[in-house]
């Protein structure tokens, strides 16, 4: 496993994913080519070039050789992904039908698919059809048991505390970060830095594998690597690959102090406040606070809340008393502990399994 942590390979995806231990990573991320079947050179209304995508690595003789090309290495990557793993592959119209089907006939099990809006899409210059703004992610785990991650709480943090939702708005790759060589693209569908951050703040943790068998130019790499993930790609390309190699020598690591995110809730189990007073952690007729003292409620036996304002669950009556259709009533109610006002949130913790 050490010689592949951290690293980049040059060479045929396939051939190397067969050389890999099972269940090394925790997340596979893939960008294979699109089969985008362009037949004839694009041209913009002034009879100048399109810079699309042609290159050869993305021509198929058919669709049955991409479907064999699509289910060997979608194969591989689950093979080498953890149990609890899980897998993100982008694509667009020409080629996301095809491989979500392969995907699920290898049981996967698909969670979400994600539409990669784009702020700056290439505009469709002859007008015959509607322009293609937009790229789909199929987000899986490796089975339908998988416990895979996900941190809602820093997505929801990331979105201004609002839930992330699947369809995302962002720029494709351009300005600075567009590598280039003589003014010209080095790779014609490098993506941005942006996209992989967000895919893997939300489905890695810190120190976490994440595997790219169609590395490119590197950016998840790049990305992996300043997030304090661990890394491992392989590149075809001689050119994509020195690029990249190059590219991610020059990434710096963000300082281990700002990595952390903030906790997952929802990934733990679920405890009702009157298993508080079942185990006798808190008692009937004792009085919460909100942390300013500005209201106070007793508690029923039941777990209901009473104040002058309302009754009901702890949440039902914080709501009410600031007005809102609905309050995190583990935060805004307090207990009074020696001198202290401390959250009945810290009540919960303590019947929570410790792993």
């Amino acid at each position: 496993m050490t010689k592949i942590i951290n690293k980049i390979e040059n060479g045929d995806s396939i051939e190397i994913l067969k050389r890999i231990p099972d269940k090394s990573f925790d997340l596979v991320f893939a960008d294979p080519p699109y089969n985008m079947q362009i037949g004839e050179k694009l041209t913009r209304p002034d009879d100048s070039k399109v810079d699309g995508v042609n290159d050869k690595w993305d021509q198929f003789s058919s669709f049955e050789h991409y479907d064999k090309f699509s289910k060997s290495w979608l194969k591989e990557c689950k093979r080498v992904l953890k149990d609890n793993g899980s897998m993100w592959v982008i694509g667009t119209y020409h080629n996301i039908f095809r491989l979500g089907y392969h995907i699920q006939n290898l049981n996967y099990w698909i969670l979400n698919d994600v539409i990669w809006r784009k702020n700056n899409p290439m505009p469709n210059f002859k007008g015959t059809r509607f322009t293609n703004a937009h790229e789909t992610l199929i987000w899986a785990s490796k089975n339908k048991k998988s416990r895979y991650t996900f941190n809602y709480q820093s997505l929801k943090c990331l979105n201004d505390d609002l839930q992330m939702r699947s369809d995302w708005i962002l720029p494709i790759c351009n300005g600075k970060e567009r590598l280039k060589k003589d003014g010209k693209k080095i790779h014609s569908t490098q993506k941005p830095e942006a996209l992989l951050h967000r895919i893997i703040l939300a489905t890695t943790n810190k120190g976490d594998s994440i595997f790219d068998p169609f590395l490119g130019t590197g950016t998840t790499a790049v990305v992996a690597k300043k997030l304090g993930r661990k890394y491992f790609g392989v590149e075809k390309d001689k050119k994509y690959f020195q690029a990249a190699k190059q590219r991610i020598n020059k990434t710096l690591e963000i300082k281990d102090d700002y990595l952390d995110i903030l906790p997952n809730n929802k990934s733990k189990p679920r405890v009702p406040f009157g298993s508080l007073i079942e185990m006798g952690l808190i008692k009937p007729g004792t009085t919460l606070f909100d942390v300013k003292k500005r209201y106070n409620a007793k508690i029923m036996v039941d777990g209901s809340l009473k104040c002058q304002k309302a009754e009901g669950s702890i949440h039902k009556v914080a709501a009410k008393i600031i007005g809102a259709e609905s309050c995190n009533g583990w935060t805004y109610w307090h207990y009074i502990s020696g001198n202290d006002l401390k959250p009945i949130d810290n009540l919960r913790e303590k019947l929570r399994p410790s792993s």
